[in-house]
């Protein structure tokens, strides 16, 4: 099913319904965002001359105009490439090279951004969404594009570089059948929607939260882009004051900041329906501070770029008994498998793994890519016999959990042993004084490789704290030879923690 049909079908089905806000202002109903997209998907196609197939790079903040021009590519038969908005210039650049882009549309401070540094000279054209020329485009009487013919489902969709963390971005290709299962699964495992609901998008539209939008629009429920067009705690609470069955997605690292904002005071978020973590490992200790915050309203989601926000997942309820029963295996998990997915554990030559024993992670699924865009070696690489290799290491328990041990880069083996990080993670976040730690390996002489841990803590808290924190849950030889305090660890824009960095400054 292409996505643009359903968009149409649900349009149909619920014309009169709230589609799209911005902020706490009237929304636009489903009936008129239809006629904006198809206003837009007509000037796509007609007057800038873009053809079934081409790349249009969305370059921008969180914008009404964002979610509206998404919708009008993919009605125009076209291919959209989000690209977060913190990104530097040199590396939008290279994804609108790479991509072979034919349009970018940016806001006003973002193009003007991209031009000063001299970037906005490229064969690519550029487009304003916020200049009074493209609005007018919204505002058009008379006809607008026609719902496109029957697609290919396999036609691409979403071209999403990932994040690069170790080398140049790849080029993930998700056709619409990709996207289309991804929120059949989200409406199967992490939560049903329904007109009533609505997501509020505190997280860049680039990635989860827009992708989780399509499971929205689907069923006619609300979008809502904050006006500040990110997250801002005191302006998230007034939303969820202003709209109920409200719902969105976020970095743990968001969480945290909501917890500590709201002090552990959910009646504070009358309308917060669910909150879906994601992007990042959600430990333990975060996940029990958050419900005790916020109530059962937080589920779990583990996924790649390469699957979008598909391969296991714990809904609310389940993150909630855990908790309450201090079910320790369930909250190291990452959940079950969605319904459409098949996980296998296989060794390094593909034998299929037993229960509790670690290897590689192996999807099956709808979901996967289609492939890296233009590097088929990359490709072969990741996806054989059917399958995609994650790269991450992992087990499924007895009971079925899936539980994520690291990536296999990531992996440090001292001594003959392998240590896996997020383990030590979570001994050392167990410790109330630690707020955030990232554990790596260095170069060691003797061992092969020593145990390195990075943390960011309150004052007072010492090495030979952590190192009681770690021995009351692992092994001796798996606590850190080593502890480097910090203010704060490198991310990337989507919050995850840059190891390749850490290995740099601390090797």
């Amino acid at each position: 099913m292409h996505l643009s049909r359903l968009f149409q079908r649900s349009a149909q089905m619920f014309a009169e319904r709230p589609a799209l806000a911005r902020g706490t202002s009237a929304a636009q109903s489903y009936g008129e965002l239809a006629s904006r997209v198809g206003h837009f998907a007509a000037y796509l196609g007609g007057e800038l001359g873009l053809a079934s197939g081409d790349r249009v790079c969305l370059a921008m903040k969180n914008s009404a105009e964002y979610v509206e021009a998404m919708l009008a590519i993919w009605q125009a038969g076209l291919c959209a490439v989000p690209v977060n908005s913190k990104l530097h210039p040199a590396e939008v650049q290279f994804i609108l090279q790479d991509s072979d882009a034919r349009l970018c549309l940016c806001d006003s401070e973002s193009l003007a951004q991209l031009r000063a540094a001299g970037d906005a000279s490229s064969a690519v054209a550029w487009l304003d969404v916020q200049a009074a020329s493209w609005q007018a485009v919204r505002q058009r009487d008379g006809m607008c594009a026609e719902p496109m013919q029957p697609g290919s489902d396999e036609d691409l969709a979403w071209l999403f570089y990932t994040s690069g963390t170790t080398g140049r971005p790849k080029g993930v290709m998700l056709t619409h059948a990709n996207l289309v299962a991804m929120a059949l699964n989200f409406h199967a495992d992490v939560l049903a929607i329904g007109p009533e609901d609505a997501i509020v998008h505190v997280a860049p539209l680039s990635h989860g939260s827009g992708l989780y939008g399509i499971a929205y629009w689907m069923h006619g429920g609300l979008q809502v882009v904050p006006e500040s067009g990110g997250f801002d705690e005191a302006e998230l609470a007034s939303l969820l004051c202003h709209y109920r069955h409200a719902s969105l997605f976020a970095a743990p690292t968001i969480i945290t900041r909501m917890v500590r904002h709201f002090n552990g005071q959910p009646s504070e978020l009358p309308g917060l329906r669910c909150i879906f973590a994601g992007g990042a490992p959600f430990y333990a200790q975060d996940i029990k501070a958050a419900i005790s915050c916020l109530g059962p309203r937080v589920a779990q989601m583990y996924g790649q770029g390469e699957t979008p926000m598909t391969i296991s997942a714990l809904p609310a309820a389940h993150l909630a008994q855990a908790v309450a029963r201090d079910d320790m295996a369930m909250l190291s998990s990452v959940g079950y498998p969605q319904t459409t997915v098949d996980v296998e554990i296989l060794g390094e030559d593909g034998t299929r793994l037993p229960a509790g024993q670690a290897g590689e992670i192996v999807v099956r699924s709808p979901t996967v890519m289609k492939g890296y865009w233009r590097n088929p070696q990359a490709t072969e690489r990741t996806i054989r016999d059917g399958g995609l290799w994650t790269g991450d290491i992992g087990l499924v328990g007895d009971r079925g959990l899936l539980h994520l041990k690291d990536r296999s880069k990531d992996v440090i083996i001292s001594g003959g042993s392998n240590i896996y990080p997020r383990e030590v993670e979570d001994a050392l976040l167990a410790h109330p004084g630690v707020l955030e730690a990232a554990v790596i390996g260095v170069p060691d002489a003797e061992w092969g490789e020593s145990v390195v841990a990075i943390v960011v803590a309150q004052a007072g808290v010492s090495e030979q704290a952590l190192d009681a924190a770690c021995l009351t849950s692992i092994a001796r030889f798996k606590r850190p030879k080593r502890y480097e305090f910090v203010e704060n660890l490198p991310k990337n824009p989507t919050g995850k923690v840059i190891k390749s960095e850490l290995r740099k400054r601390y090797t």
